[in-house]
């Protein structure tokens, strides 16, 4: 099944403690239906120092289920659902349901 959300989309959150928060998809999880938004759910981990790295509290995002994501559509700015067509020359393309705009270049 083709993929609704892929890295480097601007998505909005739905629901939950990160509501309303905007940001770009840094990764997908597919298996576990979830995805990492850049600023969104951040999360504090207690790490220990390494040989790379100094410990302490580091905040980073943490996964959001990919039911609470809606894409970002590209002419209003709006939360907006994801449909699928093919063009003229073949391409299966993803679109903004909302405005009909192609998200996919």
């Amino acid at each position: 099944m083709a993929a609704r959300i892929r890295k480097g989309d601007r998505v909005v959150v739905l629901t939950g403690r990160s509501k309303g928060k905007t940001g770009e998809v840094l990764r997908v999880m597919p298996k576990e239906d979830r995805a990492i938004v850049q600023g969104v759910n951040m999360v504090k981990r207690h790490t220990r120092p390494s040989a790379t790295q100094s410990g302490g509290i580091v905040e980073k995002e943490g996964p959001v289920h990919l039911s609470n994501l809606a894409h970002v559509d590209p002419k209003t700015g709006d939360a907006t659902r994801i449909g699928f067509k093919f063009l003229d020359d073949g391409r299966k393309v993803r679109f903004a349901k909302r405005s009909g705009e192609i998200i996919d270049t």
